[in-house]
């Protein structure tokens, strides 16, 4: 199946995703234990700014502008490869950690190393703390049907 803009690979999607949640502390720690990665050339170094927000009245109405985010973006090369990355917030350094990992992953020497020692447990962690808000929302749940009264 060829890849387009509409339709882009899954796995690379996965990865982006995780790497656009995750802070730069959490990657700088995974990625320790492991080889340094080869240098790389900034094609866009990373920069803030800001994107319009939109939002659709009641989920599938008419879009609207919801208001402004910060975001940082930032892109690399890698050898023949060029990781992109836009993160939420001003975080600099997430930004660069994610478009050169987003390089590195695009290589099948280094995907494997780099899907289990850095990008599997960034998503465990991730789906991890959204259980557990889950779990505390759950938690305030009110059942007004069990309230009521019988007469």
């Amino acid at each position: 199946m060829t890849q387009t803009a509409t339709n882009p690979d899954p796995e690379r999607r996965h990865w982006m995703a995780v790497l656009a949640r995750a802070g730069a502390a959490e990657i700088t720690d995974l990625l320790a234990p492991l080889p340094a990665l080869p240098a790389f050339e900034h094609l866009r170094p990373p920069e803030t700014g800001l994107v319009m927000v939109r939002g659709r009245a009641g989920g599938d109405g008419a879009p609207f502008n919801l208001g402004e985010m910060t975001v940082t973006r930032c892109a690399v090369r890698l050898g023949e490869a060029v990781g992109h990355a836009y993160v939420a917030g001003r975080d600099k350094v997430q930004a660069e950690l994610a478009a050169l990992l987003d390089a590195a992953l695009q290589d099948p020497a280094r995907r494997d190393a780099l899907m289990d020692s850095v990008i599997a447990p960034l998503a465990a962690r991730q789906q991890a703390a959204r259980e557990a808000e889950a779990r505390r929302a759950a938690a305030t749940k009110v059942d007004f049907l069990a309230m009521q009264t019988i007469r």
